[in-house]
């Protein structure tokens, strides 16, 4: 009997969204190699008929080049030894030479296969014609064509399941390919067809007289889109409900608690002009929720819809490929681009994202660049919040400083990291316009979990400021360290409950500058300094999941000594 299912195949066939259609489970899905960086599980069927799932990260062959690979090569083995399983191999109908290089090699195991032909529809459109009973003949396992977005074939995947069995087609390793070629010639015919739209857009957005200009004038639209939206959504929908909803019912509790006391410190926090300020009041209830609700949420909304497009249209492999050269300056390649595009969301899913890059060298590099250089959308947010009543005169001096930190420190890395920084090879593929509903709901799933992940982490972060407040733990500590941060960095003593917050959550710490009064050199300063010192709580823990903890110790290292650096020569020179 099926205990398990094993879901393999090259990266960017769409076996995240097989899986999802299979389970039921939520997993972000997109139009770029290595998507999935490790292995999601789910079921299907119920009781005792219920069989697992594993969505493998994809792989081109089974001798790994790449922790993700590795990890796919040690599922499969796993499978083979518990011999209760077996695989479905997912193969892309539009790149057949490719993907049965893998089914040969899977074909050679211990362990039933059947395959899933995806994006059937796809290989229609381009003139690509492959007679899957032939294949089926040929292989000897069964061969079923889906279209994974719109669910076509899934319903006849899951009935043949039963029908998986181990290939008995014969070829010497040597001759993989040529046998591959042989197969290829079997069941497939090419159709002539002139290019389409998104083929000449694809030849454009890759060339680099062209392509450069293109992915300028789409950075731009990108950050003006995510502020359009953000602003929009701010002033539309959020600040009204607090200040017209939230504000009076805060208010009215305010009365049935006792004025100045540490209940009311806590739940209400502080009135300002007898009134609450949801930016300075500091309360679980006021400010608390403010900061991730009203207005941290409707950037973070804007970020992953905009960057949900650009991934699920194919633009991201370009845009790596465009900026190979500009990423091996700093000991990178171009593919280090989607985890750092990643990072200006989150820092935790930028982290796990490195593992694409295919050595240590580069996921330490990456990871600890966008550490120190790259600020998460929630910090941004609060950033822009705190100094873009400034205008130029306050964000310029942040962004232009975090931007030579990356680069100053990238070429550091590249010298002084010891390790290989291979050359990009990745897939570019097709131009496809995303699937609405796919979309939505992978942006839906980045804020449910940015809602999970951040909110508590605000009102703990909330509460334990109020209680080191009320016992006198932040002025003792600002007596001590007061002033060094002073000294160092220009910023008065209160400041160092911010610095110390920003452990929990660095967009609740660049709120905490804004009762303080600070002129605009401090802000940059503190602002700075925030950004490039030690990381979040959770990114911490996925950076020593992900690199160890000698890696993190170093890392943090590099982050403290940098901030302080850099923190000190702004307060001379500004």
């Amino acid at each position: 009997m099926i205990k398990r299912v094993l879901l393999m195949g090259n990266p960017n066939v769409g076996k995240s969204v097989i899986f999802s259609r299979l389970t039921g489970v939520r997993v972000i899905a997109s139009n770029y190699p290595g998507t999935t960086v490790e292995f999601c599980q789910g079921c299907i069927g119920s009781g005792v008929n219920k069989i697992e799932v594993v969505d493998a990260p994809g792989t081109y062959s089974l001798e790994p080049n790449s922790p993700a690979e590795k990890v796919a090569v040690a599922i499969l083995d796993r499978a083979i030894a518990a011999k209760d399983s077996i695989v479905i191999n997912v193969v892309d109908a539009t790149n057949l030479e490719r993907n049965l290089n893998l089914t040969l090699q899977l074909m050679k195991k211990e362990i039933p296969v059947l395959i899933a032909l995806n994006l059937w529809d796809e290989a229609k459109h381009i003139g690509i014609s492959i007679d899957a009973e032939n294949l089926e003949k040929v292989l000897g396992i069964p061969v079923i064509p889906t279209v994974a977005v719109t669910g076509e074939g899934i319903k006849e995947l899951v009935s043949r399941l039963g029908q998986a069995k181990r290939g008995e087609y014969n070829y010497v390793d040597d001759e993989r390919w040529h046998e591959v070629g042989r197969i290829v010639d079997k069941v497939q015919t090419i159709k002539h067809k002139h290019h389409t739209i998104g083929e000449r857009l694809g030849d454009l957005t890759i060339h680099p007289w062209t392509g450069i200009p293109i992915a300028i004038l789409v950075i731009a639209a990108l950050f003006f889109i995510i502020r359009l939206i953000g602003e929009g959504l701010i002033s539309l929908l959020t600040d009204p409900i607090f200040n017209n909803i939230w504000r009076p019912l805060m208010m009215r509790l305010s009365d049935m608690l006792v004025s100045g006391s540490l209940i009311h410190k806590i739940i209400i926090g502080q009135l300002i002009d007898g009134s609450i300020d949801f930016g300075q009041s500091f309360g679980i209830l006021t400010t608390g929720l403010y900061v991730p609700f009203g207005a941290v949420l409707p950037y973070i909304f804007a970020f992953y819809l905009v960057l949900s497009v650009l991934e699920d249209s194919g633009y991201l492999p370009r845009l790596a490929v465009l900026l190979d050269n500009v990423l091996h300056v700093i000991g990178l390649h171009g593919m280090a681009i989607v985890p750092m595009l990643l990072a200006c969301g989150c820092n935790v899913p930028g982290v796990m994202a490195t593992r694409i890059l295919e050595t240590k060298r580069e996921r330490f590099i990456a990871a600890t660049l966008m550490s120190i250089s790259i600020p998460c959308m929630a910090q941004t947010a609060m950033v822009f919040g705190l100094l873009g009543k400034h205008g130029l005169r306050g964000l310029l001096p942040v962004l232009v400083t975090l931007f030579a930190v990356w680069l100053i420190t990238g070429n550091l890395f590249k010298l002084l990291v010891k390790g290989e920084s291979p050359e990009i090879f990745t897939e570019i593929p097709a131009y496809r316009l995303p699937h609405l509903p796919t979309l939505m709901k992978k942006v839906w799933m980045r804020i449910y979990w940015f809602l999970h992940e951040a909110v508590p982490f605000v009102l703990v972060g909330v509460f334990f400021v109020n209680l080191l407040y009320a016992f006198g733990i932040i002025s003792f500590l600002g007596n001590i360290i007061g002033p060094f941060t002073a000294r160092a960095f220009g910023l008065p003593f209160e400041a160092v409950g911010a610095l110390l917050i920003g452990f929990f959550r660095k967009d609740l710490a660049v709120g905490m500058l804004a009762p303080l009064g600070l002129n605009v050199k401090q802000l940059i300063v503190a602002c700075v300094v925030l950004t490039m010192s030690f990381p979040c709580i959770a990114t911490f823990a996925v950076f020593v999941r992900e690199l160890g903890v000698i890696d993190m110790i170093k890392a943090a290292s590099i982050m403290i000594t940098s901030a302080f650096l850099v923190g000190s020569l702004l307060n001379l020179i500004l």
